[in-house]
C-alpha cells in the first residue's frame, strides 16, 4: 500500500467512524485501487490510537466510549502460558532444546546468582542477551503480576481514559507491559512506547507485540537521553529508579510530559533499599516540582510529609510456579543448590501513583481537636489517642498480627499491634493495603528495640475502614 493509499484509508475511517462501525471489507471499496481488506485491517490498527477506535471480535473497529476505563479487579494466580511460551522459543532458538539442563543451565543459574548478587549489593547490572534471558526466566512473571495490578488500581480509581497512552521507561524484559497491556488492551486502545537502551530490548521486542488495540514502540535509548514527544497518560518507572545514577533528575525530565489528568507511575522491588530508595524519589518530586501523592501513602494531614525511612510494601497471591522456573531449578546439581532457589513467584512490591493536578485517592482531613498526628507522638507515649491512618502493609507480625499505618506526617514508624481482636477492631485486620483507618482508644508505646512507635489495638480499641468519596 502506498503513501496515498493509506491516507485514503484514514480519510474513510475518520468520515464514517461516526456513522457505523468500520469494516475493512467497506473501508477498501472507497479507496483508490481497492486494497486486500487485510492491508486496510493493518492500517486501522497501526492508527487506531489515533482514531480513537477498539477492534471488536467481530473485525469491526468502532470508536472509544467516552470516560474512563472500567476494568474487573481480581487475583492474577498465574504468568500466560502463551508469554511462557515465546520466552521458552527464544531459550531454544539460544540455547537448544534442553536450554535448562548443561552447560547453558549453567550459565543461566550462574547469571541468576550474580544478578540476584549485584542487586542485593545495590551494584549496577549491565544487561547482555544471555543476562536478559537469564533475567526473564526469573523475574518476568512476577513483574507480569505487578503490571497488572497496578494497571488494575489506575483503573479503580478512574486514571485511565479508553484511549491510553504510556511511557514506559527503563521497559526491561517487558514483564511490567505485558501485565499492563494483557490488561488494558481487553477494554482500551493503547499506545505503548518503551525506552530501553540495553541487549534487555532484544527480549522486550520478542515478548510484547504490537496487535488488536495495542501499538508497541521501543525506543533504544537511555532514560537520561530520550526525548519523549507529547504527553503520556501513564509515565511508568519499574524497578528502574534504583539502576539509576540520578534518580531524582530523571524522574523530573518527565514530569512535563504527564498529561494533565495523567499520572506517573513508580514501582520497586520489596526489598529495603529499594522499597525505600521509591519513597525517597517520590518526596523529592513531591517537592520539587509539586506533585501530589495519589496513593498508597496519602498524605493527610495538610502541608505535611512523611519523614520516616519509608519501608512500606503490598504483597499479592503467589503465582502458581512457572515451568521455565521449575524446570531450571530442577535440573540444578551443584552442592551449592537449595531446591526453590531459582523459583520466584511471590509477588511483593512498593509503589506510588503522583498526579499533577491535585488528585488523592482518599479526600480525606482530619479533624485536629479530636485526631492526634503521628508526628506528634512523643507527646502522647503511654496514652490512649485516636487516629487517622493509612494501611501501609500485610500482616508483618510474628507473635501478633503488626501493620505498618502512617498519616503523612510521620517521622518515624508506626506499626499497629492488634494483641486482641474482637467485633469493634477488626477492621484492621481485613482492610486491604491503602485503605483509611480511623483508629479510636489505641494504646500508643515506644518499642525501643525497633526505634518505632507500637499502636497497641486492644478490646478497647475500635478501628473502621473508612471509604472516602
Amino acid at each position: 500500500m502506498n503513501a496515498d493509499q493509506r491516507e485514503g484509508v484514514l480519510d474513510a475511517a475518520r468520515y464514517l467512524r461516526e456513522v457505523r462501525p468500520l469494516d475493512p471489507e467497506e473501508l477498501c471499496e472507497y479507496v483508490e485501487g481497492r486494497p486486500h481488506p487485510a492491508v486496510v485491517r493493518q492500517v486501522l490498527r497501526e492508527a487506531a490510537y489515533d482514531l480513537r477506535i477498539r477492534e471488536r471480535e467481530d473485525g469491526t473497529f468502532a470508536p472509544v466510549e467516552d470516560g474512563p476505563l472500567d476494568l474487573p479487579v481480581g487475583e492474577i494466580r498465574r504468568f500466560p502460558r502463551s508469554h511462557e511460551r515465546r520466552l521458552e522459543d527464544l531459550l531454544v532458538e539460544r540455547y537448544g532444546a534442553r536450554w535448562h539442563a548443561g552447560e547453558s543451565g549453567d550459565r543461566l543459574r550462574a547469571t541468576i546468582r550474580r544478578v540476584k548478587d549485584e542487586y542485593y549489593r545495590q551494584h549496577p547490572v549491565e544487561y547482555d542477551e544471555e543476562t536478559a534471558l537469564a533475567y526473564a526466566i526469573y523475574h518476568l512473571p512476577d513483574y507480569y503480576a505487578v503490571g497488572g495490578y497496578v494497571a488494575a488500581d489506575l483503573a479503580s480509581g478512574g486514571l485511565l481514559p479508553r484511549a491510553v497512552r504510556v511511557l514506559d521507561v527503563g521497559a526491561g524484559v517487558g514483564g511490567p507491559a505485558l501485565g499492563l497491556l494483557d490488561l488494558l488492551a481487553g477494554e482500551a486502545v493503547v499506545e505503548y512506547h518503551a525506552v530501553e537502551p540495553s541487549a534487555a530490548a532484544d527480549v522486550f521486542e520478542r515478548l510484547v507485540e504490537s496487535g488488536p488495540n495495542r501499538r508497541v514502540t521501543v525506543h533504544r535509548e537511555t532514560a537520561e537521553a530520550f526525548e519523549p514527544a507529547g504527553e503520556y497518560d501513564v509515565v511508568l518507572f519499574a524497578n528502574v529508579w534504583s539502576e539509576l545514577d540520578d534518580p531524582e533528575a530523571v524522574a523530573r525530565r518527565y514530569v512535563e510530559s504527564i498529561a494533565e489528568d495523567g499520572t506517573m507511575v513508580g514501582v520497586a522491588p520489596a526489598d529495603r533499599n529499594t522499597a525505600i530508595g521509591l519513597r525517597e524519589v517520590e518526596r523529592a518530586l513531591e517537592r520539587d516540582p509539586g506533585l501530589t501523592v495519589y496513593a498508597p501513602e496519602v498524605r493527610l494531614w495538610p502541608g505535611r510529609t512523611p519523614s520516616d525511612r519509608g519501608w512500606s510494601f503490598d504483597a499479592k497471591p503467589d503465582l502458581a510456579v512457572p515451568d521455565v522456573q521449575r524446570r531450571l531449578d530442577d535440573a540444578a546439581a551443584d552442592p551449592e543448590h537449595s531446591p526453590g532457589e531459582f523459583v520466584n513467584a511471590d509477588v511483593q512490591y512498593a509503589y506510588t501513583f503522583l498526579r499533577r493536578d491535585g488528585r488523592r485517592a482518599i479526600d480525606f482531613a482530619p479533624e485536629a481537636s479530636r485526631f492526634a498526628r503521628m508526628a506528634d507522638a512523643e507527646e502522647h507515649v503511654t496514652e490512649r489517642i485516636d487516629l487517622t491512618a493509612i494501611k501501609l502493609s500485610r500482616d508483618l507480625g510474628r507473635n501478633n498480627p503488626l501493620f505498618k499505618i502512617g498519616d503523612g506526617s510521620e517521622a518515624v514508624d508506626h506499626y499497629a499491634v492488634l494483641t486482641r481482636e474482637s467485633a469493634l477492631n477488626r477492621d484492621l485486620r481485613r482492610a486491604d493495603y491503602g485503605d483509611l483507618l480511623v483508629i479510636e482508644n489505641g494504646l500508643l508505646l515506644w518499642n525501643d528495640d525497633e526505634r518505632a512507635y507500637n499502636l497497641v489495638v486492644d478490646g478497647e480499641t475500635a478501628v473502621d475502614a473508612v471509604s472516602v468519596p
